[in-house]
């Protein structure tokens, strides 16, 4: 196992050593071997007994020298200058068989000095919600955090009620956030700015070293990853909930999985988080908050991108239009994977109009985002012409779309293969998790949660017993309202 601590060394400001808080009972709940072999995690720190007391802070590895991170960040478009993690703990870094680095984390395991009064632990649920949905993420194909463990604490956590409490292990190839860059540029130290973001630069974006222009490149490699990211999300109805500055990696991987949801209605404006109470961070508006987000991340660069040979005035219209250059970077990426939803590619005849015309066929219809998609792949059009109600809209919506097919395809079977692999059968569907939450809750069961993150693992091949996990839900079941559990 290759273990280091890279990032805590760059300035003692930027970290804070401190030990997770030990817990009273702690209990498994779930281990990810894969990840874990993945890792090159001994196997006598993986499920069992010493493992436990790792993965629920009662003892600190040789390997580790846990950390809480600093960062600022926007909220809600509020700027508040120190965030950093109130209730997470960087155990290390390691190096995995793939050669990348990744971070090691456990999350709710105890006050940091960044805790602003909080109390540093996380209830069960949200545990529950982060593991369940960023490993779903994960065989969906999204760069995401990934969940290696999941520990019950046996000890209450207050929050408007007593709630049971549980540590999290995240994963993640680095915690670096454009909050961390605010964080960074507030020193108004050139020289601390410059190691930071070479030090974002070895990790995650070398090839910029080798530019003339290496930090207008770094912006340029983050538009990029984003751009990519919020348009998979987009393509599989996937809503963030808080896309707050210190909610988007400079890595372009999805993490912090609070009031998030999948869409079920279709729906631009569907808001889950019960606190985005004007919608800011609803479905539609995701792109738009990418954007905002990226301009926050530009002005963190602006004194580095000045000195590569320009004046400020030259700088902020650069950065400016490596900014606002995300909007067409995206439309290729969205319209890339939403055509793709229908077997066709961007520039194949009527793609993009057929593209929209779906979209708003399930908008009028209300129909089930995840369904209308996969159901295309069938080779009768049963279960897809029932969910419009086979109205004449549908039908000739459909005829068209054959059409399409047909012209870029060999063969319907050929062109069905492709959208079973490209639209899944199951999405971690909110009723389904809120389920497994209060059956943990109330019980202590954890029947519903292994089942669910079973039928999670193979998202795109339909299985038999696992009809009620490929269902949207019922009016009674609906969950409309996530939260994030802090």
């Amino acid at each position: 196992m290759k273990t280091e601590q890279s990032y805590p060394r760059l300035d003692p400001r930027l970290a804070a050593a401190v030990e997770p808080t030990p817990v009273m009972d702690p209990q498994w709940i779930a281990f990810n071997d894969d990840l874990a072999q993945q890792l090159e995690i001994p196997s006598a720190h993986r499920a069992t007994d010493d493992g436990l007391q790792i993965f629920s802070g009662n003892r600190t590895p040789d390997w580790a020298q846990p950390h809480a991170l600093a960062y600022a960040g926007h909220q809600f478009a509020n700027y508040v200058p120190q965030l950093g993690d109130g209730r997470a703990v960087l155990l290390t870094e390691v190096i995995g068989t793939d050669g990348v680095r990744y971070d090691i984390q456990l999350k709710g395991s105890g006050r940091t000095p960044y805790s602003r009064g909080g109390d540093g632990r996380s209830p069960l649920g949200p545990v529950l919600r982060e593991y369940l949905v960023s490993e779903a993420m994960h065989q969906l194909g999204v760069p995401t955090t990934r969940a290696l463990a999941a520990v019950a604490t046996g000890e209450m956590v207050q929050r408007e009620e007593a709630l049971p409490g549980a540590i999290l292990t995240r994963v993640a190839a680095s915690h670096l956030r454009v909050g961390t860059a605010q964080y960074v540029l507030a020193f108004k130290e050139r020289e601390l700015l410059q190691k930071f973001a070479d030090y974002v630069i070895e990790r995650h974006y070398p090839q910029c070293a080798e530019t003339d222009a290496p930090y207008l490149a770094l912006l340029a490699a983050v538009v990029d990853k984003q751009a990519a990211l919020i348009a998979q999300w987009m393509s599989l109805g996937f809503i963030h909930g808080v896309m707050n500055t210190d909610n988007m990696t400079l890595s372009g991987e999805t993490i912090d999985y609070g009031p998030c949801a999948f869409m079920e209605a279709y729906d631009p404006a569907t808001v889950f988080s019960f606190i985005d109470r004007r919608g800011r961070y609803a479905y539609q508006n995701q792109p738009a908050i990418g954007t905002w987000n990226l301009a926050r991340f530009a002005e963190t660069l602006l004194p580095l991108i000045a000195s590569d040979r320009d004046d400020a005035e030259s700088a902020i219209a650069k950065a400016t239009a490596a900014v606002e250059n995300f909007q067409q970077v995206y439309e290729g990426y969205y319209w890339q994977r939403m055509t793709a939803k229908l077997g066709l590619t961007p520039e194949a005849a009527d793609a993009k109009s057929l593209t929209q015309d779906y979209l708003d066929l399930m908008q009028q219809h209300q129909v089930d985002f995840t369904l209308a998609f996969r159901f295309l792949a069938d080779t009768d059009s049963n279960r897809l012409a029932e969910l419009f109600e086979n109205t004449q809209a549908w039908q000739d919506w459909h005829q068209r779309w054959t059409r399409a097919v047909k012209a870029e395809h060999s063969s319907m079977t050929d062109a069905q293969n492709q959208l079973k692999q490209t639209n899944p059968a199951y999405i971690p569907r909110n009723h389904l998790v809120e389920a497994a939450i209060q059956q943990a809750m109330e019980d202590g069961s954890l029947k519903l949660f292994n089942q669910l993150n079973r039928v999670l693992q193979t998202p795109f091949v339909e299985q038999d017993d696992a009809e009620e996990f490929l269902q949207p839900a019922t009016p009674e079941q609906a969950v409309p309202r996530t939260f994030c559990g802090t």
